[in-house]
């Protein structure tokens, strides 16, 4: 019986004991994107959430106008950075 061996048939693959997890061979450039584009996520569904919940709250508590005004615009500059983040993330992807 043969040994794995890597997609490129090099030497044969490192075996995980029982219970324990295989050694990664995700590059770092890979887990830099994952964790920017989690953090992009987060951000959009955290603002999203917030300025819905704010949007609710001003118009029941009676926010004076400006005050909505300025959420608004945080908001807004929360998706533009998550905008620009991804925009980062896909030129990165392409480059490879």
């Amino acid at each position: 019986m043969t040994e794995p061996r890597d997609n490129d048939g090099g030497r044969p693959t490192e075996r995980a004991a029982p219970g324990q997890s295989r050694p990664s061979a995700v590059s770092p450039r890979a887990m830099t994107t994952a964790r920017k584009a989690r953090m992009v996520g987060i951000v959009m569904a955290s603002t999203m959430a917030l300025w819905l919940g704010a949007q609710v709250l001003g118009g029941r508590l009676g926010l004076p106008v400006r005050y909505v005004f300025l959420l608004d615009m945080a908001a807004l500059a929360a998706f533009v950075w998550a905008l620009i983040v991804v925009w980062q993330i896909r030129r990165e992807r392409n480059a490879d």
